[in-house]
């Protein structure tokens, strides 16, 4: 199966990249900076230079035939407003044009949904992303109501909490299930979860949290 990552540079992305050849998939990768990805890697997937702020660049990055789309795109305090959320415009314009998809995306824990338990340990996440990662916490939030105002496109989501560095443990808990802030994840098993997406649509138009 053809699959695309979009921000396979990053801590996530790279262990989407690592996982998604390990399970013999045929992997596109699109990259503002080609030579961040390993050099040992570059002879294993097909790399698009380019920007996912460019619709065209997005667009060649999605060939028809793409099975799977993971986003890993980090967000820090120097990315510009909505990034992610523009980032996914173009990829859902894409999709529609080559029938692509599912997009499986990663979120942020402190977006709340209906599904979720609402405790204190929620409403303190929803706070502390609020004050202290407001740039992050409003894009995730934007990129959200723009996949559910697109409900004949599939998308499938995760939420975590703190990703850390750490071993694929892939065990974890996926839902809806209670948390805190003090509740994390892995970068690895945030990712086992996010390839495992690509044949397993159990959570499709979902975004449950993801943690330990």
């Amino acid at each position: 199966m053809k699959v695309t990552i979009f921000g396979a540079t990053g801590a996530l992305g790279s262990e989407c990249l690592k996982q998604s050849l390990e399970a013999g998939r045929d992997v596109t990768v699109l990259a503002c900076t080609p030579s961040k990805l390993p050099p040992r890697l570059h002879d294993q997937v097909t790399v698009i230079e380019g920007d996912g702020l460019n619709a065209d660049d997005v667009a060649k990055a999605i060939p028809t035939g793409t099975g799977a789309i993971l986003f890993a795109v980090g967000v820090d305090r120097h990315s510009p407003e909505d990034l992610c959320t523009d980032i996914t415009r173009h990829i859902l314009a894409a999709m529609r044009d080559t029938g692509a998809g599912p997009l499986i995306w990663c979120g942020g824990g402190g977006t709340l949904v209906e599904d979720d338990k609402i405790n204190f340990g929620a409403k303190f996440v929803e706070a502390f992303a609020d004050i202290f990662l407001g740039l992050r916490q409003r894009d995730k939030a934007h990129q959200l109501e723009l996949l559910e105002q697109n409900p004949d496109l599939g998308w499938i989501g995760v939420r975590p909490l703190q990703m850390r560095k750490g071993p694929k443990r892939a065990e974890y808990r996926l839902g809806f299930n209670s948390f805190s802030g003090f509740s994390k994840i892995s970068f690895a098993d945030c990712a086992h979860a996010m390839v495992q997406m690509i044949v397993d649509d159990t959570w499709y138009h979902k975004a449950p949290i993801i943690q330990y």
